[in-house]
């Protein structure tokens, strides 16, 4: 008997695929972007066109002032306050300094040693941001009073006498000096520098150390050659971190210093709350922003980190 084959089912008729209608898949992202961008327009864009504005202006409070384009605002703000621009840059050169010298070694104690206890140092490490700024700020006016156990053991140790040469400290107290005002900056923005050290210190594979090692490298060149370089994004993300708050801080000056000790950013401040002189506060904080944004740019090329330029 002949073996009889059923033919197979039709194929069902292809149906066209439903695109999206043309030009609106391509929107999608933009409109995802769209809060993000209203929010730098209204809390960016425009106090910064607001502020430069009023750079340019000319007038008084009582007559009200208008933009004449006064660009020579900017060179009398600068003329007359480099000392606190330098002083700014010096100071918080010297807290990023130190915060650097100060968070490497607790950040590779976290990332490689610490092991169970990691996230209890981590937390340690994040405690303070749980504290008022100016609290914290205070507190460091009772922690270098004159009468107090850290200046009687710097003056013990005779330590006070080497800063005093150096001219960051007067006699023998503390507040109301440079180092006093440095010691704030770095105490209060050591959690920027280690939080990025941490972070990049992490992803070091640790196989790279142990290859090292067996390279016969020994535990200095094995930080000199692997470890230092590939943690070099962390090291620039920190300093930037810790740098740019630091140098237009007038906290930690107006507490812990003295009028010798002003910053920029206590000029600012006394321009726009005090002596109420709009454009030259708005002058010295635009001269501020560009420097920083000169030097930052300089740094970053110079350290030749990729993933940052």
């Amino acid at each position: 008997m002949a073996a009889v084959t059923e033919a197979p089912p039709p194929l069902a008729p292809a149906t066209p695929e439903q695109k999206p209608p043309p030009g609106r898949g391509r929107l999608v992202p933009y409109w995802l972007l769209l809060p993000g961008i209203l929010w730098l327009l209204v809390f960016f864009v425009m106090p910064m066109v607001y502020q430069a504005s009023t750079s340019v202006q000319t007038g008084s409070l009582e007559e009200g002032y208008q933009v004449t384009w006064h660009f020579a605002t900017y060179w009398d703000a600068l003329s007359e306050y480099w000392p606190q621009f330098l002083r700014s840059v010096l100071y918080a050169g010297s807290a990023t300094v130190l915060c650097l010298l100060l968070g490497y070694p607790l950040a590779y104690l976290i990332a490689f040693r610490a092991g169970r206890w990691r996230n209890l140092i981590l937390i340690l490490v994040i405690a303070p941001f749980f504290t008022s700024f100016l609290i914290r700020t205070l507190a460091w006016k009772t922690i270098l009073a004159d009468g107090g156990p850290v200046v009687g053991a710097l003056n013990t140790l005779h330590v006070l006498d080497v800063t005093s040469w150096l001219g960051i400290t007067a006699g023998d107290r503390v507040l109301a000096t440079p180092l006093a005002v440095i010691c704030g900056l770095t105490y209060n923005f050591l959690p920027f520098m280690i939080l990025p050290l941490y972070t990049s210190l992490e992803r070091i594979d640790g196989r790279l150390h142990e290859a090292a090692g067996d390279l016969y490298a020994t535990p200095f060149t094995t930080f000199r050659k692997v470890t230092f370089p590939l943690s070099m994004p962390g090291v620039v993300s920190g300093t930037l971190l810790t740098f740019i708050p630091a140098s237009g801080d007038y906290v930690n000056a107006d507490l812990l210093g003295s009028t010798d000790t002003r910053m920029v950013g206590n000029v600012i401040q006394t321009q726009f709350l005090r002596i109420l002189d709009y454009p030259t506060a708005a002058a010295l904080s635009f001269i501020l922003m560009a420097a920083i944004l000169i030097m930052v740019t300089l740094y970053i090329r110079k350290s030749g980190t990729e993933d940052l330029v």
